[in-house]
């Protein structure tokens, strides 16, 4: 008897009590991108998916029900917007580490998992693309 396996992307667990670590994400940003390497992809701007997984340390000064004490998504949205809107892009491993980056520095961010999928290159596919893990070192 054969098993299958199957290709299912399970989520990062990386909220974890005992270490005060917090689970902050964005799920499904779909943006238009100018992004690829050959020529019909520099006339138009593709769709591209992107979720995003952070741990952040949480902070001993407690939550106080105040937007400064935790890592605002919104802020990380409006980052992710900006890179993809600073103009073409060959790759996506370069979209994801330039999202990578922006989002370690904030120090409270221990490690991140960046995917970012292109929606409309195969017919056959629902997308394709890229999935990177990265941990701060500098905290």
């Amino acid at each position: 008897m054969t098993t299958t396996k199957l290709n299912v992307v399970h989520p990062l667990p990386i909220a974890d009590a005992h270490r005060a670590v917090r689970h902050v994400f964005i799920r499904d940003l779909v943006l238009g991108c100018s992004i690829g390497v050959h020529g019909h992809e520099r006339q138009a701007d593709q769709r591209v998916r992107i979720n995003l997984d952070l741990a952040v340390q949480e902070s001993d000064i407690g939550l106080d029900d105040s937007l400064d004490n935790v890592v605002c998504y919104e802020d990380i949205a409006n980052t992710i917007r900006a890179i993809v809107g600073q103009g073409h892009v060959n790759l996506v491993e370069t979209l994801a580490e330039k999202i990578a980056a922006a989002c370690l520095k904030d120090k409270s961010i221990r490690s991140l998992r960046v995917r970012v999928e292109k929606l409309d290159v195969f017919a056959d596919a629902a997308s394709v693309g890229v999935e990177i893990e990265r941990v701060n070192k500098t905290v």
